[in-house]
């Protein structure tokens, strides 16, 4: 039997336990994943929503970590079986069930309510879910999967030392444009938000990737319209859910309290690990006693006092958060000489999170890169879409934004501190 056999009877065998999914249907794994899905740290994930505060806006997006995780695994299996029957021989037994176990895994390590604790100095979830792989209970059921827990923590992990053309595979596998953790999300969060911009055709785009020791998989050039529609779908998604202004509002709050609540002491960055959406606020509740948390938690969410757009902003400056921390206490002071108080965290400035739209994809037919291809998708077009996507927003209370749009004088002060943000 040669090692691709090999590989393709790890990846059909034993996959006897059903798991009914709205999405993909049934969803097999074996005796021993299953057992996975049911320790403490994936149990977790079913309380932490995927899409933190958009069930605001679409009551429907209440799907969680879980579902997801779940449904990467599915389209990981998928990817992989493809690739191995179509030449990728150096996937091994156990490479192949250390891919699977970081696609389930994948998200083990991830913080609640979404991303409102990205950029705090905080480990990274992908560096916290390798260490949870790493230990018990999770190290010993990876590896009565059949798989290395050293390696499946790499894969999810790239920071993470390793070495070898397996583990570059499968690190591209799970992270690049044609992803199953990308395939999943956009069409799982749009099912459920009730939107159609992040449906794709999954079995066509599977059907047409071929395999790359270097980069994971590559395409040919009927496959471009599909990377141009998951780009488009990412960038709709990005624009009409993910980062909508009351999204934004949430996040930005809740950013603000747990940053505060850093700075204070009032909580140490460990923490913070291992939480969920409910214990989250519970601990921000119990030690801090945060409005900002109390007013996100019971839906009083801020308003727009000021918008700057991308092409206007200093990002240098604003991607620092202590420096925006610094800009919001100048801005209540500036405030304070016209007789308005504001208290931390009355103002909030907000610049999301980074995102990118880079594919990484090489058209073989065509022989360069997906960038250089016969797509309309152009780097420029691909900058576009972050410019569009990107605006610097200073959140306040509703009563306090309503007398900005109405006074003169309130109107020229934020002007003029808009003016400090600009580039």
């Amino acid at each position: 039997m040669t090692m691709r056999d090999t590989a393709q009877a790890v990846l059909t065998e034993g996959f006897t336990c059903p798991v009914r999914d709205v999405l993909w249907g049934h969803i097999y794994l074996t005796p021993e994943l299953a057992a996975l899905t049911e320790c403490a740290p994936f149990m977790r994930l079913h309380r932490i929503m995927q899409l933190g505060p958009v069930y605001r806006l679409y009551p429907g997006a209440t799907h969680t970590r879980a579902s997801h995780s779940i449904g990467v695994y599915h389209l990981g299996r998928r990817i992989l079986q493809n690739l191995a029957e179509r030449g990728a021989s150096w996937v091994s037994r156990e490479g192949a069930m250390s891919f699977l176990c970081a696609c389930l895994l994948h998200d083990l390590g991830h913080f609640p309510y979404a991303h409102s604790l990205k950029e705090l100095p905080l480990l990274s979830h992908e560096t916290l879910t390798a260490g949870i792989i790493m230990k018990e209970p999770v190290r010993g059921l990876v590896a009565k999967c059949g798989a290395s827990p050293e390696f499946a923590a790499a894969i999810v992990d790239g920071d993470a030392q390793g070495a070898g053309e397996e583990l570059l595979f499968y690190r591209k596998l799970l992270s690049g444009c044609l992803d199953p953790d990308k395939l999943d999300y956009l069409n799982r969060d749009a099912r459920y938000c009730g939107v159609p911009y992040g449906i794709q055709d999954v079995d066509f785009v599977l059907s047409g990737l071929a395999p790359s020791r270097e980069r994971g998989a590559d395409i040919n050039s009927r496959l471009i319209p599909n990377v141009e529609a998951i780009l488009f779908a990412k960038y709709l998604m990005y624009r009409t859910v993910y980062w909508h202004r009351q999204v934004r509002a949430c996040t930005a709050m809740t950013k603000k309290a747990v940053l505060e609540a850093l700075e204070s002491g009032s909580v140490a960055g460990e923490e913070l690990y291992g939480l969920d959406d409910h214990s989250l606020f519970a601990l921000l509740r119990a030690k801090t006693g945060s409005a900002l948390a109390a007013a996100v938690w019971e839906g009083r969410p801020y308003s727009v006092a000021a918008e700057i757009p991308y092409v206007e902003a200093d990002h240098a400056r604003l991607r620092d958060i202590g420096r925006r921390s610094l800009y919001e206490r100048r801005l209540a002071d500036e405030f304070a000489r016209v007789g308005i108080d504001l208290g931390s965290g009355d103002l909030v400035i907000d610049l999301p999170e980074p995102v990118s739209f880079e594919t990484g994809l090489y058209v073989l037919d065509e022989g360069r890169d997906f960038a250089e291809s016969a797509s309309a998708f152009k780097t420029e077009t691909l900058d576009s879409f972050v410019r569009t996507l990107y605006t610097i927003r200073i959140f306040g209370d509703p009563e306090f934004c309503r007398k900005v749009e109405t006074t003169p004088r309130l109107c020229d002060i934020m002007y003029r501190v808009k003016t400090w943000l600009r580039a």
